[in-house]
């Protein structure tokens, strides 16, 4: 039994980054052709020469967050796709509603090698209760389990009572869902007297899965690991026995940027995660997820040698409302751009009697004179608000990934 899905798991980043971005300028081509909103976002672009990941920086970002507005503009897809509505398999619809895609492809969410990194193996019965209605976790984890060779009972969400006696009575090796489901209906089977011992693994996802739950699972029996999908990319990074971060997929890059930009942080620090996907359907080129993560240091023990990242540390949109005008993330890290003597800053919103109030916190090794007055005007200039500028020194601020935070209750 060979302990990882492929070769891919294990080459050198060496050899990894070069395949990729070797492999990254027909996939440009191919969505500025083939998908009509990326001929326009990339228009003038040479894919000939986006060949490493400082070409891959400067190429824009396509937000998730702003799907939904884009997809009723211009239905049902906003033109990102690069397949016809007509030649597809399945059309889901996420809640916003955000409409995705799915190809004809084998394993087209490519959720099967995060299965097989949680021990699931050809012919062991999988109970699968993500939601087959609207959403495609269930076909996600579904052809996952397939391209394995794993049989798979749709159980779907609700009817908890059913749920545990299809548990005792069909013996599935594994389960796939979210955890806090898993836990209901291992309990429901401990109450109604149902045995539940067949059931020994489980890769979940949809939430997060926090270690009490995961050492509660383990007491009932099961061995879970966790992995980072979403609706429009498929899998992102999934976890090993290893258990130390998720490491990416070998089917995409992944960057980590500034939240509000696509700047690229250094790793370690906290950001937004931007994906570029392969998928010939759906070539989604810098796409933001919306969610914070950091890359983690070093190679995984259990010999696998992509980048990992932390897992899910929040969200990257962290627009707020103050005194009636709207302050997203891009606008300070513009002023960030302003002022090369700053490093990290956040901007703090609290109450002050029946009032707003700005803080912003700023990283400086010198707090230089008038340093603060030219803050101040760069914050007036770019969100048309007063702010107070308090100076810190470098690295005091949470590597978090938070840029405004709003204390307001």
């Amino acid at each position: 039994m060979t302990e990882y899905f492929d070769s891919l798991e294990t080459r050198s980043a060496d050899e990894r980054e070069t395949a990729l971005f070797a492999a990254l300028p027909e996939q440009v081509a191919l969505a500025q052709a083939d998908a009509p909103a990326f001929g326009r976002l990339l228009a003038g672009v040479d894919p000939a020469t986006v060949t490493d990941r400082a070409a891959l920086a400067r190429l824009p970002v396509t937000r998730k967050s702003e799907l939904i507005d884009a997809q009723q503009a211009d239905p049902p897809f906003a033109s990102l796709i690069a397949t016809p509505k007509s030649e597809l398999r399945r059309v889901f619809a996420s809640p916003g509603p955000i409409y995705d895609p799915e190809g004809w492809d084998n394993d087209w969410w490519r959720v099967a090698r995060a299965l097989f990194a949680a021990g699931f193996r050809r012919g062991e019965l999988m109970h699968n209760a993500f939601s087959y209605h609207f959403t495609p976790g269930g076909v996600m984890f579904e052809t996952g389990a397939h391209a394995l060779g794993c049989p798979v009972f749709p159980a779907g969400v609700g009817n908890t009572e059913q749920q545990a006696r299809a548990v005792a009575d069909l013996r599935p090796a594994g389960y796939g869902g979210t955890p806090s489901f898993l836990r209901i209906i291992l309990e429901k089977a401990e109450e109604m007297g149902l045995d539940h011992s067949s059931l020994t693994k489980a890769c979940v996802s949809g939430e997060a899965l926090l270690p009490p739950l995961r050492q509660g699972l383990k007491d009932l029996g099961v061995e879970v690991t966790q992995c980072y999908a979403t609706a429009d990319l498929g899998l992102i990074a999934y976890e090993s026995p290893a258990r130390q971060g998720l490491i990416v997929d070998e089917g995409v890059i992944v960057e980590i940027v500034r939240p509000g930009t696509g700047d690229p942080v250094p790793d370690g620090e906290v950001g937004e995660v931007v994906v570029t996907s392969f998928n010939p359907d759906y070539p989604l080129i810098r796409f933001a997820t919306g969610d914070l993560s950091a890359v983690l240091a070093g190679q995984s023990p259990c010999g696998r040698t992509n980048l990992r990242l932390k897992g899910w540390m929040g969200r990257a949109d962290q627009t707020t409302k103050v005194k009636g005008m709207f302050i997203h993330p891009r606008q300070i890290a513009e002023l960030t751009k302003r002022h090369a003597e700053i490093g990290r800053v956040r901007l703090v919103v609290t109450r002050d009697g029946e009032s707003d109030a700005l803080t912003l916190m700023v990283e400086s090794a010198v707090a230089q004179p008038g340093l603060a007055a030219a803050i101040q005007d760069s914050f007036h200039s770019l969100c048309k608000l007063k702010t107070t500028v308090a100076f810190d020194t470098p690295g005091n601020l949470p590597n978090d990934g938070i840029v405004i935070h709003d204390k307001r209750a």
